[in-house]
């Protein structure tokens, strides 16, 4: 039998091994279009890889709406409900000063500040040294005090705050000597400091409430006389660290006793009547209470102080 021929079975023109048979390719037609300009024709819009949801169309050019911005202001219900909130603030500004001033009042506050640098070293030197004074009544002008400045014997809180606030300090000076400062021992000596202060002012008022002592003293009186103290447990906790233990006691002593002697001078004109007998009815009341007052100073003063030395 004759074998088949070369290429049986296969593709013509492209045998496994004989050489490619090259034939003439028919030309191909013109592209009708290939000379035509087609800058203006639309372009296919390419969508991101990735993107499943394309955007909305965008809306017609004469639809379009451009944002004002003042367009909230000048909405008429925008600018009432903003007048009406403002009507609101300044009623409550108001509400809140007429309501504050009843309980403290600006101006009350400012006369216990309106102090200078010659009244501050009078009434220091009057603290240390209260046995050479003698007039003690306060200066009234028209049934006002005067300001401070102006009066030594008129209280005032500026040496009680700058004497709480050194005493803090003092307090945290003379730890750190001794080594037993904490950042916590600031906080400890100022909430304990400023708790024994408003607890003997609340014990002060209740003590004249329930013994129906009538005196025109506020709490704001109360307050300076008591905040005297702090000057003198500056000095004594300074003594105590620089010096020695018994400097600390002598300058707490004395300083007790002067501004025991400093209190009983200083509220006698206002807790007693300017009557001498001290036998009628109430005179010996209040004069125990302005006793037991005054000797309450010496026992706050060493309980704040006698662990800082």
């Amino acid at each position: 039998m004759d074998a088949p021929p070369a290429g049986f079975g296969q593709p013509q023109g492209n045998s496994a091994r004989g050489p490619k048979k090259l034939g003439k390719k028919a030309p191909r037609p013109a592209n009708p279009n290939m000379f035509e300009d087609t800058s203006q024709m639309p372009q296919p819009v390419q969508q991101p890889a990735g993107n499943y949801y394309s955007s909305p169309p965008p809306a017609p050019y004469g639809n379009q709406q451009t944002p004002q911005s003042g367009s909230f202001l000048s909405d008429p219900m925008a600018t009432m409900a903003m007048n009406y909130g403002n009507t609101l603030a300044d009623q409550g500004k108001e509400y809140v000063q007429q309501n504050l001033d009843k309980y403290v009042s600006t101006s009350r506050i400012k006369y216990y500040f309106a102090v200078d640098t010659t009244y501050v070293g009078k009434k220091l030197a009057l603290l240390l040294f209260p046995f050479s004074h003698s007039n003690w009544s306060v200066v009234f002008n028209q049934d006002e005090p005067v300001a401070p400045r102006y009066d030594v014997n008129a209280p005032d809180l500026y040496i009680p705050t700058m004497g709480f606030v050194t005493f803090v300090l003092v307090s945290a000076i003379a730890l750190g000597i001794q080594g037993r400062f904490t950042p916590e021992t600031i906080g400890v000596v100022t909430s304990s400091a400023l708790g024994y202060l408003l607890l003997e002012i609340l014990a002060i008022l209740f003590t004249l409430y329930i013994l129906a002592v009538n005196t025109n003293l506020t709490y704001l009186h109360w307050l300076s006389y008591c905040g005297y103290k702090y000057f003198g447990m500056v000095l004594a906790v300074l003594s105590g660290v620089y010096i020695n233990r018994t400097a600390y006691y002598c300058i707490l002593l004395y300083f007790s006793v002067c501004l025991m002697f400093f209190m009983t001078r200083s509220l006698k004109v206002q807790i007693l009547p300017h009557s001498e007998d001290y036998q009628q009815s109430g005179n010996k009341r209040r004069l125990y209470v302005l006793l037991a007052l005054s000797a309450m100073q010496p026992v706050f003063m060493w309980w704040l102080t006698f662990s800082l030395v």
